[in-house]
């Protein structure tokens, strides 16, 4: 059985930082994924969790009878600005130290960068790999990086192309069921180049933005460069789950003990709880289905 986690983003208003491990274990949880949060790895800044809060966390993991599956810093390593690149390398060091000290090995994250600055992002990418990659490599610790639409990669192919361009086998794609239409509505073609070097997936569902024409979504004025997409409970958007996990199926990852898959629904807080359960036993059975 792959590792089923929870994201506790919808519970942030609801809860500490300490109480979201007894949280996953009362949701029926094994594994927890720490996505960004303003006491641990906030969004683009320095991490504020020093030495002791996470001793605290790791023992409160232990307490309830879990573990930490993976750690999500969202930073500005591919920033085309040099002074927020400089300033993300030295974040993820220390990100990468918490992870440790968690006992951890896996990190999740993000691209980042600008696409319409897409060709300097990505040389920005790869001077922040110059630093990161010994570090990681040292460590043991794996990372997977999602296209995050608005990110200077998104097309899912595309971005596996810039993963495989680090030249580390500590690097590994996330693949997001819910950004299926922005990385081109090609599962079978982005799980089947990347093999078995997708490491985590996270589990929503979306609409089609590119449906109707184009039209499903409409801003004014015509043109701008906004990107939308949704995090729903599965089923209630356009992803083909079962084309999805056929082509994780063919790829090993529906067999590899070390898998991640993540619910990551953050469109109804006010069900945080039973939509927690239901994404979990709705995992399970798609996982059954097509092991």
């Amino acid at each position: 059985m792959v590792k089923i986690a929870l994201d506790p983003t919808p519970f942030h208003s609801t809860h500490s930082l300490l109480e979201f491990p007894a949280l996953a274990a009362d949701l029926g949880y094994k594994y927890l994924q720490m996505t960004p949060h303003a006491d641990l790895i906030p969004f683009f800044n320095h991490p504020k969790g020093d030495d002791d809060l996470v001793k605290k966390l790791k023992k409160a993991v232990k307490d309830a009878g879990i573990e930490i599956a993976s750690t999500l810093p969202v930073l500005r390593w591919s920033g085309p600005d040099e002074d927020a690149r400089e300033a993300a390398v030295r974040y993820w060091k220390r990100v990468i130290q918490i992870t440790a000290d968690l006992g951890v090995d896996t990190i999740g994250t993000e691209f980042n960068g600008r696409p319409e600055r897409a060709e300097e992002s990505e040389r920005a990418f790869y001077r922040s790999m110059e630093e990161l990659v010994p570090i990681i490599e040292k460590e043991g610790i794996k990372v997977f990086i999602d296209p995050h639409p608005d990110d200077f990669v998104e097309n899912g192919v595309a971005a596996w192309r810039v993963i495989r361009g680090i030249n580390s086998k500590n690097f590994g794609m996330v693949y997001v069921a819910s950004h299926t239409f922005h990385m081109g509505n090609q599962p079978a073609q982005i799980l089947e180049v990347a093999k078995d070097r997708v490491g985590i997936v996270h589990m929503s569902d979306t609409m089609d933005h590119t449906a109707s024409h184009g039209l499903r979504y409409i801003t004014n004025p015509p043109g701008n460069a906004v990107r939308v997409h949704q995090h729903l409970r599965i089923g209630a958007g356009d992803v083909n789950f079962d084309e999805m996990f056929k082509g994780l199926k063919a790829n090993g990852f529906l067999d590899n003990p070390n898998s991640i898959m993540c619910s990551s629904v953050f469109a109804e807080n006010e069900n945080a709880r039973e939509v927690s359960i239901f994404q979990r036993e709705a995992i399970e059975q798609l996982v059954a289905k097509h092991k």
